[in-house]
């Protein structure tokens, strides 16, 4: 191939991964007004009698808003599990819900709420970090402290393993939970610049370091 065939696929190659992010962005943007505004659009047609685009949209936003609303009190909190225990005993409905429920709750945030803060351990072998959320703590009968973590999966982080280590073997990765959450799920592609892991000396260094 000749050098100028290469410079040719390396700019068309450039200018395709600079319009990825915007044309992903516009055709989710699209997708989740279509699929809103399709939700009450039939309703709201047949009510006025006329289609006005994006009328559908408000009146689903509205809509969801006041089922957040409910789902937050007592009632509603007992709607939605009898609904959830109805989806149980539906085999492939049981994985399918289970699945994208976890997932949104973490990408939401809500499921965060037991992680306390991000850690690095040195695993599966020495010399290779892996990101992981301390769930809690615990002394053995010399006072050695130890931590309990969650060490999730990518980019799925609704599986992954319970560990226990000493604290004194896990580094504090400076990143919030949420932070840490879109580093897992990105497979590294958002994350910090610089880590908290040193080339050289001891990389124990405990929690607040």
């Amino acid at each position: 191939m000749s050098s100028y065939m290469k410079t040719v696929r390396s700019k068309i190659i450039t200018g395709l991964i600079t319009l990825a992010p915007a044309a992903a962005t516009i055709w989710v943007l699209q997708f989740l007004f279509n699929f809103f505004d399709g939700m009450a659009a039939p309703l709201v047609d047949r009510v006025l009698g006329v289609h006005i685009p994006g009328l559908g949209l408000i009146v689903s936003f509205i809509a969801i808003f006041f089922l957040g609303i409910m789902v937050t009190n007592f009632l509603g909190k007992k709607l939605i599990q009898w609904g959830e225990s109805m989806l149980q005993r539906v085999p492939i409905a049981k994985s399918v819900y289970g699945t994208i429920k976890q997932i949104t709750q973490t990408l939401g945030g809500t499921g965060n709420r037991a992680f306390k803060r991000t850690v690095l351990i040195e695993y599966p072998r020495k010399g290779m970090w892996s990101l992981a959320f301390v769930t809690g703590n615990s002394v053995d009968h010399n006072g050695t402290k130890y931590i309990h973590i969650f060490l999730p999966t990518t980019p799925n982080p609704t599986s992954g393993y319970m560990l226990i280590l000493p604290e004194t073997d896990s580094i504090d990765a400076q990143m919030t939970v949420e932070e840490g959450m879109k580093t897992i799920i990105s497979g590294g592609m958002i994350a910090p610049e610089k880590n908290q892991i040193r080339s050289t000396g001891n990389n124990k260094t405990g929690p607040g370091v």
